[in-house]
């Protein structure tokens, strides 16, 4: 199934099994989604649902991921059985979240999860319908799991890895946070020193859909000629490096590494070496 989903296709699917999950972010976003979201979508929460924000950035980063008992506990609350067949969305441009959104859930074990292209927007010029208010559902059986699927790095796995040039790592902020100009969010402006930088943007053409998978394949291989084969993908708190994962798995790259804590946790380490290209 490709992690790749255009809303004529979502419209086609049977109602049966199918969970809709609207994982936008930003202020008010909840109230957002009580105003107006695609017709009987589940609201899922990135700081409550899709990470367990820790006291302590410098160990973590802003965003990192629960644990897979916690997310099966929020899976329940959600209404999502097993054999669910799972759309995320959020806005246009974006696909943050739901990425991540997309990569837990297919880390946790689910096959059938995809990413609407081209977000709420998209939808709505497409003609899905739309509704307001909570959706009424059930909980459904609490999924266990032992772990994550998918691999994860740690600060020090990428550290060591660029020590012995044996991985890519690949920062996929845009390019003036990665230069230093200026970081809007996290303490510190720069980069981890031997990353590379990859806007998410790039993955994406002027309307904010994804690029085909044939373009993505041979950007991405020409990006990666010459380079250790491994990658190792961060942001700035393991958010936004989702998106570009699903954009390798879309192409046919295998999974990468998501480093979580990304440069979140970078910047706020003591002793960690920053680099700018300013």
């Amino acid at each position: 199934m490709s992690p790749i989903i255009s809303p004529s296709e979502l419209k086609n699917i049977p109602a049966e099994n199918l969970v809709i999950l609207d994982a936008r972010t930003g202020k008010e976003v909840k109230q957002n989604y009580l105003e107006k979201h695609i017709k009987g979508a589940r609201f899922i929460d990135l700081d409550k649902d899709l990470a367990e924000i820790g006291d302590n950035a410098a160990f973590g980063g802003r965003h990192p991921l629960p644990s897979v008992d916690k997310f099966a506990e929020a899976l329940s609350n959600l209404g999502i059985s097993e054999d669910a067949h799972i759309v995320v969305y959020d806005d246009k441009n974006a696909s943050n979240a739901a990425a991540r959104a997309w990569w837990m859930l297919r880390s946790f074990g689910f096959k059938d999860v995809q990413v609407l292209d081209g977000g709420m927007q998209a939808a709505e010029k497409a003609g899905l319908g739309f509704s307001s208010g909570e959706e009424i559902f059930d909980k459904a059986p609490l999924i266990k799991k032992e772990q994550w699927r998918f691999p994860v790095s740690s600060l020090e796995v990428v550290e060591n890895e660029l020590k012995n040039d044996s991985s890519t790592v690949i920062d996929v902020r845009d390019a003036y946070r990665y230069r230093g100009d200026s970081e809007p969010i996290d303490l510190v402006a720069g980069h981890i020193p031997g990353a590379i930088n990859v806007p998410f943007s790039e993955n994406l053409d002027e309307n904010g859909n994804f690029l085909e998978p044939e373009i993505l394949k041979e950007k991405y291989k020409q990006l990666l000629e010459n380079k250790p084969e491994h990658l190792i993908i961060h942001c700035g708190s393991g958010v936004t490096a989702c998106h570009t994962i699903l954009a390798l798995d879309y192409a046919g790259f295998p999974i990468p590494d998501l480093y979580v804590g990304s440069w979140s946790e970078w910047s706020r380490r003591e002793g960690k070496e920053i680099a700018k290209d300013i």
